[in-house]
């Protein structure tokens, strides 16, 4: 059986199908990114707490 392909990447939630809403999280830093696409326009940025900080999850960072 093949090695599980690193993803710098993973999708850990994601809404709707043609307006699309997901939550990716760097495997590398740990931060997690939020990301809309509509159509021909999208963007992405950094995921913010409740008080302003960037969301960090250590637990998915890969070695």
């Amino acid at each position: 059986m093949k090695e599980r392909e690193k993803r710098r990447f993973e999708t850990i939630h994601q809404e709707g199908k043609l307006s699309v809403v997901k939550i990716l999280v760097d495997t590398v830093t740990g931060v997690h990114y939020l990301y809309s696409w509509d159509g021909y326009s999208g963007g992405m940025t950094a995921l913010l707490d409740e008080n302003g900080d960037v969301v960090v999850d250590k637990h998915v960072i890969q070695d």
